[in-house]
């Protein structure tokens, strides 16, 4: 164990309405498995006044009714928690999702895989080789932080972000993976596309995949692609899950 999962967590007025319990510093593996255990927690104690929690790499920022209870109450609270809530890993659920790699669904999978030296096979091989853990969601709905990715293929990100790129996009940035379910700006690396929807607000639930949940990739052809768009289109999930 590091000294980042010892280190006591602060807990940090935001306003009048929030507050955030933080962990670490930056994207430490226990500092992410302590937060998920906390809003595991946190979820199970249902706290009257709590309205939302929202789990980060390396803290958990939680809402609450300042009318129905303040700042210190739900510090004790979460403190009295913290005692309880312990990393657990592999309880969230695993899911496969299908990727077509390459070509106009990956348009940077052959820059990447040359940066490496090694060929497009091999950087797919070792992309859909891992089992990722989703560590948090953000930037867009349903955009899944993945921590796993092989280091032989770590990848700065792009020195010029894209300023759109398509929903369903599989991407590398630095040493995280991403699957990206809206479309949006990226400096990220794009190497295929799913069409899998982790945010649909007609659907419930609305968000498909969670922190704590586990992924697998799996290649699928262009034609595999186009059935399993239209299938998703209609509202189906396409994703597999596994456990």
């Amino acid at each position: 164990m590091t000294a980042h999962a010892t280190r006591p967590p602060r807990i940090l007025p935001c306003g009048d309405s929030a507050l955030a319990v933080e962990f670490g510093t930056g994207m430490e593996v226990e500092s992410n498995r302590r937060v998920l255990a906390l809003d595991r927690a946190l979820k199970q104690a249902a706290i009257t006044g709590v309205s939302e929690a929202v789990p980060t790499y390396r803290s958990l920022l939680v809402h609450y009714d300042p009318l129905t209870l303040g700042f210190s109450e739900l510090s004790d609270r979460l403190s009295a928690l913290l005692d309880e809530a312990q990393p657990v890993e592999g309880i969230g659920r695993h899911w496969r999702i299908p990727v077509v790699y390459g070509g106009a669904f990956g348009l940077d999978l052959e820059t990447v895989a040359a940066a490496h030296g090694i060929t497009p096979d091999e950087l797919i091989r070792r992309h859909s080789a891992p089992r990722y853990e989703v560590a948090m969601l953000g930037f867009t709905p349903g955009f899944s932080y993945l921590r796993g990715l092989d280091p032989t293929i770590a990848t700065p990100r792009r020195s010029e972000p894209r300023l759109e790129t398509p929903a369903g996009t599989i991407s590398i940035g630095g040493a995280q993976a991403a699957l990206q379910c809206l479309a949006g700006p990226s400096g990220w690396h794009l190497l295929g596309r799913t069409p899998v929807r982790t945010f649909q607000p007609q659907r419930d639930p609305v968000f498909l995949i969670e922190p704590g949940d586990t992924v697998t990739f799996m290649q699928i052809d262009a034609a595999e692609f186009e059935r399993l768009e239209r299938m998703a289109e209609r509202g189906d999930i396409v994703a597999e899950k596994l456990a």
